[in-house]
């Protein structure tokens, strides 16, 4: 339970820096995905099923802020959190090379996803000008952010473990 109270903690906290601090510090009209890499952080470290329900959480909360239709983000995050759930088995404590490409994959995945969703289905097929001027720009800020954030989730992954042990 403390787990989950910590997580949402750093979700919200999370959410509030990619609305108004990385607004700001925006490089080419895109903001990293502090969420995206929350949701693929504890799905690589917790397993499928956190996975799944932090993704669940994070996409709620962009599309109550952001979103005209409720559930198009959350079910994408879902689906990455629980995808990324099934790589914990790989899952090494030093090792930062498999959760960083593992978040720029899950990038491309949800940009994919959401201009599926978003414009395609509305007949908006312009998807090189959503590619090159939205996905590659926030491809790259995200996986540069996510060398910190991700190093930061992990210490914080270890605590909790080591504090869970102890209690046991």
């Amino acid at each position: 339970m403390k787990r989950f109270g910590i997580m949402l903690i750093i979700i919200i906290l999370c959410f509030l820096l990619q609305s108004t601090f990385f607004q700001a510090l925006a490089l080419a009209d895109v903001v990293p995905n502090l969420l995206l890499i929350i949701t693929v952080a504890v799905g690589y470290m917790r397993g499928r099923k956190e996975g799944l329900v932090i993704g669940l959480i994070c996409g709620l909360l962009s599309d109550f802020v952001y979103s005209d239709v409720i559930g198009v983000c959350a079910l994408i995050y879902m689906v990455i959190g629980y995808l990324n759930g099934i790589f914990n088995m790989l899952f090494f404590r030093d090792v930062l090379t498999i959760p960083i490409l593992l978040i720029g994959v899950s990038d491309l995945v949800y940009n994919f996803m959401y201009y599926v969703m978003e414009f395609l289905l509305r007949s908006r097929l312009n998807l090189f000008f959503y590619f090159r001027r939205i996905m590659i720009p926030e491809l790259v800020y995200t996986v540069l952010v996510s060398v910190l954030l991700y190093k930061l989730l992990h210490n914080l992954n270890a605590f909790l473990e080591r504090r869970e042990n102890k209690e046991v």
